[in-house]
């Protein structure tokens, strides 16, 4: 029995391989041209990186570099705009797009924001989606600073209200601040309150906490 199930077995495999071997000989031709297809697709993809996509990367952070430069010198339309030699940080977008990195929209809605283009800011500091969380959070509070230019308060509110959730960090505590005071503007104390006392419970050795008193005094004498 166990000699006639051994057979049975080698008969299945010669079969099989039989089949395999009849499959290539049937389709060898087209199998070869999806092989050689394959194969040319893959070296195209690896010039492609490594002779253009690499270099543009390059080149854009090169450029950026440039851009970052006269943003760290406050000269904000320079970074923003470029000269006709120097791009700037719309020009770059255009030229470069991802691969001039995430951070590229964040400076660029920083600029427009020191340069009192709320709504432009928006635009950019909306579009960066980087991972970083402190920066991240910085771009939402300065999305709360261009609604407090467009005077949408309560837009602003909630921006730094979500700036300072995202991250527990140092920077936090000037989230808090802002928050606290567009709170007073649309009348909300008791939540203007709320703010400054977090930030004398939580980040006592801030420097929006050493005068925070005074923001506490003005809520509780009103």
């Amino acid at each position: 029995m166990a000699k006639e199930i051994t057979n049975e077995r080698a008969e299945a495999v010669v079969e099989a391989v039989s089949k395999t071997e009849q499959f290539f000989e049937k389709n060898g031709k087209l199998l070869s041209i999806i092989s050689v297809a394959v194969i040319v697709a893959c070296a195209a993809v690896f010039c492609w990186h490594k002779f253009i996509n690499q270099p543009k990367i390059a080149e854009a952070q090169g450029q950026m570099a440039l851009a970052e430069e006269n943003f760290r010198t406050a000269d904000y339309e320079l970074a923003l705009n470029g000269d006709g030699n120097v791009l700037g940080f719309v020009q770059i977008l255009d030229e470069y797009g991802k691969k001039a990195g995430k951070s590229v929209n964040f400076y660029a809605g920083v600029c427009e924001l020191q340069l009192g283009n709320y709504e432009s800011a928006i635009k950019y500091l909306q579009a960066y989606n980087g991972k970083d969380e402190i920066l991240a959070a910085r771009a939402k509070a300065c999305i709360g600073d261009a609604y407090v230019g467009l005077e949408d308060y309560k837009k602003a509110l909630a921006c730094f209200e979500e700036a300072a959730a995202v991250v527990d960090n140092m920077f936090a505590a000037g989230y808090l601040l802002k928050a606290g005071v567009v709170a007073e503007k649309l009348g909300e104390n008791a939540k203007a309150l709320s703010f400054y006392e977090k930030i004398q419970d939580q980040y006592p050795q801030s420097m929006e906490a050493y005068d925070i008193d005074k923001y506490i005094g003005r809520i509780e004498n009103k």
